[in-house]
């Protein structure tokens, strides 16, 4: 069953952000903690999920996601920091049953 998702990963509380779009966030989230894929994430670092949120459709997902690359690294913060103030990594609660 698939869940899209937007997300920004961190490499650490206001350090590089990744923004990105998923249809599985625990899996996509455990790829970039885990370094298992070259590109951006693994090269800085970027393992931390500090924001996400959920879609109806993936289509929905992806022009959500288009508006947050768009919008300045301070809105991402403000994001960040409206849901997540502690910049906690959020994995262990999205992949515990």
């Amino acid at each position: 069953m698939k869940h899209p998702a937007v997300y920004i990963m961190a490499s650490q509380r206001n350090g590089t952000l990744y923004t990105g779009v998923t249809s599985n966030l625990v899996q996509r989230a455990w790829q970039h903690r885990e370094g298992v894929a070259p590109g951006f994430t693994k090269q800085y670092g970027c393992k931390l999920l500090v924001w996400y949120e959920q879609a109806g459709t993936m289509e929905a997902a992806i022009i959500r996601e288009k508006q947050i690359k768009g919008g300045s690294r301070r809105q991402k913060l403000a994001l960040i920091e409206a849901m997540n103030p502690d910049w906690r990594d959020l994995f262990e609660g999205i992949a515990s049953p």
